[in-house]
C-alpha cells in the first residue's frame, strides 16, 4: 500500500510540515506536486523529484530532491516554491480569517514532466495553511482618522501591542498581523492610503496620523499601556522610524528593508519637516526579460543638500532592528541599514542591530510564504523586480520571523499575556 502523510495538516502558515511518503518500490523516481488556488481563483504550482531509499520511502527532512523546481534537502521546499501559472502574480491572503489556503500535495510515479490533466496522481492530501488561529479576533478599526484592523489574540490580555506598516501597496495587509496575533500579540494592521476615506495616493506623510494610531492602540483595554512595538516594511520603515524618533509609546521598532531617510514624498509632524529627497527616476532600469529595475530610484542621503531629510535615528527612545535582504532589487537596503547603524554609533546609541541575509530579496514574508522574485505592482507599467533567490531567500524568512517575534517579545514591556 502506497502512503503519503503530510503532517500537521491543518496549521498555521508560518509552520513547517513534515512530508512522507512510503510503501514504493526501492529506487524508485517520483514526483511531489503541490498546487492552490488564490481568492481570485489563479493557480500556484511547484513539484520536485525524488528518488526513494531502499524501504521504498521518501522522507523530505532527509531525502534530497534531484530535480524540479529545487535541488536537495528542503522539508519546506514545495512551499517556498509555489509560483504562478499566470505570470507575475504575487500570492497574497486578503481573507485571513473566513478561509485557508488548501495547498493540494499530490505523488506521481515516474514523471519527470509538468503533470498535465490527464495525468492521475497515485495519492493526494489536501493541507490547510491558515493565516490565524481559531480564536483570534477581527475588530475593523474606524477611530477618528485611523483605519485598520485590529487583532487580537484569545484571552483576556493585556497583550503586548504591535502596529503592522506596511510598504506602498494599495489597500489593507492583513495577514502579518493575524498571524503576529496568533503568536500572542495585538497588532494593528495599519492603512495610510489608498484604502476607504483615507487618501487615494501617497503624497505627502503626516506622523500625526500614526501618532493617532498609537495612542489609539496603547489605550485599548486589551492592550498593555506600557509602550507599542512597530514593525515596518519598505515605505513603511520611513514613518516608522520618526514614530520611534518623536512618539514616547514606542518602545521598539522593526524595520524590514527601507531606507534612512524620507523619499519621494514629505514627511511632516506639526511644525516639524522632512524634505524629501527626489526619486531618480531617469535610474529605472528595464531588463532583457521586460521587467524593471528601481534598485537607483533612492538618492543618495550622503550628499549635502539631503542631510535634513536623514532621520535622526540616535533620539529613539527604544531598541531598533533592521532586517536585510542582502539582494533586494528594490532598495539597496543594506546600504541604508549600514548608515542608521553608523550614524547611531556615532552619537552613542547602542541598541540598534542590522541582521542581513545573503541572497535574500525585498519580500521577507513570514516562513512558509513562497519567494516572488517579480510580480506587477499598482502603477507600474511592467513587472518590477523583488531580487532573492529561492532558497537563501525562504531560508532568510525563517530566520527573520524568529528574529521578529524574539525582538518583540524582548522589547515590548506587558505585565502579563497568554502564551500560545
Amino acid at each position: 500500500m502506497i502512503g503519503l502523510t503530510v503532517s500537521p495538516e491543518v496549521a498555521l502558515a508560518d509552520e513547517p510540515v513534515k512530508i512522507q511518503a512510503w510503501g514504493l518500490r526501492p529506487q524508485e523516481l517520483i514526483t511531489l506536486r503541490a498546487w492552490l488556488k488564490d481568492e481570485k481563483g489563479e493557480i500556484f504550482y511547484s513539484r520536485a523529484f525524488y528518488m526513494t531509499d531502499e524501504e521504498g520511502k521518501v522522507d523530505l527532512e532527509h531525502t534530497p530532491a534531484t530535480g524540479g523546481d529545487f535541488q536537495g534537502v528542503h522539508p519546506m521546499g514545495l512551499f517556498w516554491a509555489l509560483k504562478p501559472v499566470t505570470p507575475f502574480l504575487r500570492l497574497l491572503k486578503r481573507d485571513v480569517i473566513g478561509s485557508p489556503f488548501y495547498v493540494h500535495l499530490e505523488l506521481y510515479r515516474h514523471l519527470e514532466i509538468t503533470p498535465s490533466p490527464k495525468d492521475i496522481p497515485t495519492i493526494i492530501k489536501v493541507v490547510q495553511r491558515w493565516y490565524a488561529s481559531p480564536r483570534v479576533q477581527r475588530v475593523q478599526i474606524r477611530e477618528g482618522r485611523v483605519r485598520g484592523t485590529l487583532f487580537l489574540p484569545p484571552g483576556e490580555g493585556p497583550f503586548p501591542g504591535v502596529i503592522d506598516i506596511p510598504g506602498r501597496i494599495h489597500g489593507l495587509i492583513e495577514f502579518k498581523s493575524s498571524l503576529l496575533a496568533s503568536r500572542g500579540f495585538a497588532s494593528l494592521a495599519l492603512a495610510y492610503f489608498a484604502y476607504e476615506d483615507l487618501p487615494s495616493q501617497l503624497e505627502n506623510i503626516d506622523l500625526k496620523y500614526f501618532e493617532e494610531a498609537v495612542q489609539w492602540l496603547s489605550n485599548h483595554p486589551k492592550v498593555s499601556g506600557a509602550g507599542v512595538g512597530i514593525i515596518s516594511f519598505s515605505k513603511g520603515v520611513e514613518p516608522a522610524l520618526a514614530m520611534g524618533v518623536y512618539l514616547p509609546q514606542v518602545a521598539a521598532t522593526i524595520c524590514v528593508n527601507g531606507t534612512n531617510a524620507i523619499n519621494g514624498e514629505a514627511l511632516s509632524y506639526g511644525d516639524i519637516i522632512f524634505p524629501a529627497i527626489p526619486y531618480q527616476a531617469e535610474r529605472i532600469l528595464t531588463t532583457d526579460r521586460g521587467t524593471i529595475l528601481v534598485y537607483e530610484l533612492m538618492g543618495d542621503p550622503r550628499k549635502p543638500e539631503y542631510h535634513n531629510s536623514i532621520i535622526p535615528v540616535e533620539r529613539a527612545r527604544g531598541p531598533i532592528l533592521f532586517l536585510v535582504g542582502e539582494n533586494d532589487q528594490v532598495y539597496n537596503s543594506l546600504f541604508f541599514a549600514k548608515e542608521v547603524l553608523a550614524r547611531a554609533h556615532k552619537y552613542g546609541k547602542q541598541d540598534v542591530y542590522l541582521r542581513s541575509y545573503p541572497g535574500a530579496g525585498h519580500l521577507l514574508e513570514p516562513p512558509g510564504l513562497p519567494h516572488c522574485s517579480v510580480s506587477r505592482v499598482h502603477l507600474l507599467p511592467l513587472p518590477l523586480n523583488f531580487g532573492g533567490e529561492l532558497v537563501s531567500h525562504c531560508r532568510a524568512q525563517e530566520s527573520c520571523w524568529k528574529e521578529i517575534l524574539d525582538f518583540l517579545r524582548k522589547n515590548i514591556p506587558c505585565s502579563r499575556q497568554n502564551k500560545l
